[in-house]
């Protein structure tokens, strides 16, 4: 069947061309049955969320790629502060004669994930803070990961993995990949855990992903219809609070049962997703087009510049070569044809109308805000 996709998809591709192909793409995605959601992808138990953390360190051990201290000081005051928690104590002198080619100041990211506890390894991410070249061989010293409160949360240490190569000399210089940032599987490992008020209260609340009234009525009634009436109730168009057991093992199960509800008929809103800087549009199922006419030229300008050469009569005393420059500007507007556009209730119906137009993805992004703004096209226009 998997091949079958494929043969078919690769003949509809060639047909079509590649400017279009992507309104093929989404017509072979979305032309089977609606699929129905589960709660668990279209909201979260509120609370139960990650933390962001980060910290400042110093990777050592480079090869001669490290920070220029003069332009650097916080490299060297980072080492400073490093070296008297060891009991090194520097001279101020010599603080400012530090060349530290083979230390590079960094910024430490991590995410910690919900229910973590001490003990537990994480990994994270190291980015170069100053004009290191290259972190490639550098190892992390002990570095403390801060939650937004200031409180740590978790210790970073160990070799970085970067995926990257770089090589100069002569003034030639190759490079591969990105050599200034770099990531250190399981490099952290969680020091406090993060209070989460699952288990707190006779109720959880669960807040959608995106604001929808029809969806927040949906999710009630999938868990109504389960764990009887009253269970749950949609407080706005975002927000459903439902009773839950007071027992935690209860309480886990009861959670895992509920994101496991399927949402029967589900209908998402209508939109339409356009990337002002690539060109792309993706249409999602719900996307309707109304009956309408379109006309669409393209207007070019061609501008070409022609030198020309002055020169003095052979016998002229005096005179000086002259180059000067004539500008020759062409407007060309192609006449743009009429289309009728038949009604079209389904995705692979709007896909084949778009597709008749013979339009680019670019022409398409003008033409779909003005179908828009005629009241053709039943769905929202987001660009992003």
């Amino acid at each position: 069947m998997q091949a079958l996709f494929h043969t078919i998809f690769r003949q509809r591709i060639r047909q079509i061309g590649p400017a279009i192909s992507w309104l093929m793409l989404a017509s072979l995605l979305f032309a089977g049955p609606a699929h129905a959601s589960r709660i668990k992808e279209v909201a979260a138990v509120e609370g139960v969320r990650s933390n962001q953390l980060t910290g400042f360190g110093l990777v050592v051990g480079l090869d001669g790629t490290g920070d220029q201290t003069t332009q650097m000081p916080y490299t060297a005051q980072g080492l400073t502060n490093y070296l008297q928690q060891l009991g090194i104590t520097l001279p101020a002198a010599a603080v400012g004669q530090l060349q530290l080619k083979n230390v590079a100041a960094v910024l430490v990211t991590a995410q910690l994930p919900a229910f973590a506890r001490p003990g537990q390894a994480l990994d994270v991410n190291v980015s170069s803070l100053g004009n290191s070249k290259s972190l490639k061989g550098g190892m992390l010293i002990t570095t403390p990961l801060k939650g937004a409160d200031g409180e740590i949360y978790a210790l970073a240490q160990g070799n970085l993995v970067v995926a990257g190569a770089g090589a100069s000399a002569g003034g030639s210089k190759v490079q591969v990949n990105h050599l200034s940032a770099g990531r250190i599987p399981g490099g952290a490992q969680v020091e406090r855990t993060v209070p989460t008020p699952l288990l707190e209260g006779i109720s959880i609340t669960l807040g959608l992903e995106a604001s929808d009234f029809q969806t927040a009525r949906r999710v009630a009634q999938a868990i109504n219809r389960r764990f009887g009436e009253g269970a749950a109730r949609a407080l706005d168009g975002r927000t459903v609070r439902v009773n839950a057991p007071m027992d935690s093992d209860a309480r886990v199960s009861f959670i895992a049962e509920l994101e496991e509800l399927p949402l029967q008929d589900s209908i998402r809103a209508a939109k339409v997703v356009i990337n002002s800087r690539t060109g792309s549009i993706v249409l999602n199922q719900s996307v309707t087009l109304g009956a309408c006419a379109i006309a669409h030229g393209n207007l070019s300008i061609s501008i070409s510049t022609t030198p020309i050469i002055s020169q003095p009569n052979a016998l002229s005393t005096g005179g000086q070569t002259v180059v000067a420059e004539k500008s020759n500007i062409q407007i060309r507007q192609e006449p743009g044809i009429l289309i009728q556009v038949p009604a079209a209730p389904l995705l692979s119906d709007v896909v084949r109308a778009l597709n008749a137009l013979g339009a680019t993805p670019q022409d398409l992004l003008a033409i779909l805000q003005a179908i828009k703004a005629a009241g053709a096209l039943n769905a929202e226009l987001e660009v992003i």
